[in-house]
């Protein structure tokens, strides 16, 4: 029962880590006019929390270990509700991004803490245990990218949507609390160094990057750019919803087989083929755009918990693994922050989204590249390889 209640608890909690972000892309165009600005400062919406949640993974494993996975996920999740209500209360563009800087920095926390509450208690089961969590947010941005819109036609604007999302970041961050257990005897730990050296480590960094860019350039200009073509508002934006639905499906299944049977390696050249496919279809078959979105979806759900099971694979101890996941992430967002305002600042400079959409298949086929070095053997944690290597 405790384990069922956790994986519920990592389910939950991460619910939470998209919805302030991927939910505002819906909204974009009534951002935009709104607060009167381009496309490339409204990209700012998704750039700076992608960009938080670079810079704020590697401080994750410090504030893990001062105050305990379970109470460190509570506080990130508290401060997103928070600054999320505040958010939607802001006048004026300046400041509605200011806040959005403290609500990237809890997502960026919160996210590279999830993998090693998987790594604490369910090292047996990693990739499982880590679709169930990424099915979260998952689930997390379907509902808001689905919604979004609905929300603020009826309630009022753009601002009513955001005050609903930070609202139910309430209600996750009490149902988290109760169900993960309480850390009694929690001892302060050092924070684990990061493995700057490790070249596998910026091979994942890479591939992070990479799908990153993707999603996050697909979940801030897909709507904008099918409203382009002649979509509505509601049709454009039901695009994110069904990419987040196909998702769900993609980020447990496929874990789930990969914990028992096949290499990563070859179930993430799957997956991320299924990225590429959706990404030439977005960019040169529009009219089948839910097609596109399905195929994108279930790629970018299944990869991305194979992603973050990598740095399980590659370490011993949730120490250990929380070291790689904070440069993992780390880095990787950092430069997949540079995304969607690249992108929206090409649609500026070329007047339409074609451009931007085929710079999208670029980095897709670039990330099978990326996943091809991943084999069995370079996986394996440096302690395991040592000790291989010893025995007669």
């Amino acid at each position: 029962m405790n384990r069922l209640a956790l994986l519920a608890a990592l389910f939950l909690g991460a619910l939470a880590l998209r919805p302030q972000l991927v939910g505002v892309g819906p909204l974009l165009p009534d951002i935009d006019d709104d607060l009167d600005v381009s496309h490339a400062v409204a990209g700012l919406l998704g750039t700076i929390p992608v960009l938080c949640m670079g810079l704020f993974a590697p401080p994750a494993a410090f504030l893990g270990g001062r105050l305990g996975t379970r109470a460190a996920i509570g506080v990130c999740l508290a401060g997103i509700a928070a600054f999320g209500l505040a958010r939607a209360a802001a006048p004026g563009a300046p400041l509605v991004l200011a806040l959005t800087l403290p609500i990237g920095v809890g997502m960026g926390l919160a996210g590279a803490l999830m993998p090693v509450a998987v790594k604490e208690h369910f090292a047996h089961r990693p990739a499982f245990a880590s679709g169930i969590y990424t099915t979260g947010i998952q689930v997390g941005s379907a509902l808001s990218s689905a919604l979004a819109v609905p929300i603020a036609a009826a309630w009022g604007g753009w601002r009513a949507a955001l005050v609903v999302f930070s609202a139910s970041t309430v209600l996750i961050f009490a149902g988290w609390m109760l169900l993960t257990p309480l850390e009694r005897e929690h001892r302060r730990t050092a924070p684990p160094r990061l493995p700057w050296a490790r070249r596998l480590v910026w091979g994942l960094v890479l591939v992070f990057a990479l799908q990153s860019i993707v999603y996050y350039g697909l979940v801030a200009w897909m709507p904008d750019s099918f409203q382009e073509r002649g979509w509505s508002d509601q049709s454009a934006g039901a695009l994110l919803g069904v990419m987040s639905v196909a998702a769900v499906p993609g980020g447990l299944l496929v874990p789930y087989f990969a914990d028992r049977r096949g290499s990563r390696r070859q179930w993430m050249e799957l997956t991320a083929g299924a990225i590429f496919v959706g990404t030439i279809g977005v960019a040169a078959l529009p009219d089948a755009g839910f097609v596109w979105a399905v195929f994108a979806g279930f790629g970018i759900g299944a990869t991305f918990p194979l992603t973050l099971t990598l740095p399980l694979d590659a370490t011993n101890k949730p120490s250990e693994a929380g070291a790689v996941v904070g440069l993992m992430l780390g880095a990787g967002y950092t430069i997949a922050a540079a995304g969607p305002i690249a992108l929206g600042a090409v649609r500026d400079l070329t007047g339409s989204f074609a451009t931007s959409l085929w710079v999208l298949v670029a980095l897709a086929a670039a990330l099978l590249a990326a996943i091809a070095p991943l084999s069995p053997e370079r996986l394996r944690p440096p302690a395991r390889l040592e000790a291989e290597a010893a025995v007669p």
